[in-house]
């Protein structure tokens, strides 16, 4: 059974250790918790079969993603460097996804590298702060969104799900120490890296979080506010 006995990284230790999961049951983790929504997730990004797409800080939605590309599309599972020291059990745990789906490959290189070329869309869940935290560099958050634009086709999307903060709160207690990030922030973010705004998703709101709980508090674990946006490179 894997075990996490600290919080390092935030929602990256969510992801991967809401339940106790074995290795093996991380490669069908999507079908094992209804309230992660993965259809509706997946159909959202709108990802296809024989697309390429990246899933950075990968887990939970990898071997669905995997799925919908099918055997002629590709999922480039992101580690990171930094999560691959911090979290070696991200990548030890990517081991069963693959084997079950050799369409899957995982990378390690560091945070701020260049992606794969020709994506067709690019999908961080629930760790797009953690670009902001310590653990994470952290990461040159601006270089790392013009590196997605570089690396998405034409028309490519780049999808992002975080916990949504209230608006206007401090910053650093925001990422650092609840794990969330205001949806603001991060359109502001995307959009200076030349991506156009495509859509927004509420299926994972929830208007009883007042945003001031932080995600693994036993109140709200499971079930934090949640938004999820989709950018699009102009065409």
């Amino acid at each position: 059974m894997m075990r996490v006995s600290t919080i390092i990284g935030g929602a990256l230790t969510l992801a991967l250790a809401t339940s106790a999961l074995t290795s093996s049951a991380v490669a069908q983790a999507p079908a094992l918790d209804p309230a992660w929504k993965v259809p509706e997730v997946i159909a959202f990004i709108g990802v296809k079969p024989g697309d390429k797409v990246a899933d950075v800080v990968a887990g939970r939605l990898t071997a669905s993603l995997a799925d919908a590309v099918g055997p002629t599309g590709k999922v480039y599972a992101v580690e990171t460097a930094e999560i691959a020291k911090t979290h070696p059990e991200a990548v030890k745990n990517m081991g069963a996804v693959t084997a079950a789906h050799p369409n899957v490959v995982v990378t390690t290189e560091p945070v701020n590298s260049p992606l794969p070329a020709g994506l067709d869309a690019v999908f961080i869940r629930q760790n797009y702060h953690d670009l902001y935290d310590k653990f994470m560099g952290p990461a040159d958050v601006p270089a790392f969104n013009k590196a997605v634009y570089a690396a998405l086709k034409p028309g490519g999307v780049y999808v992002i799900l975080d916990h949504a903060a209230a608006p206007g709160g401090d910053f650093t207690t925001d990422t650092e120490k609840l794990h969330r990030i205001d949806p603001a922030r991060v359109k502001a973010d995307v959009l200076a890296a030349g991506f156009k705004l495509d859509a927004e998703s509420k299926i994972l709101a929830n208007p009883a979080d007042d945003h001031s709980k932080m995600v693994f508090d036993p109140a709200i674990h499971g079930k934090t506010d949640q938004f999820l946006l989709r950018f699009k490179k102009p065409a």
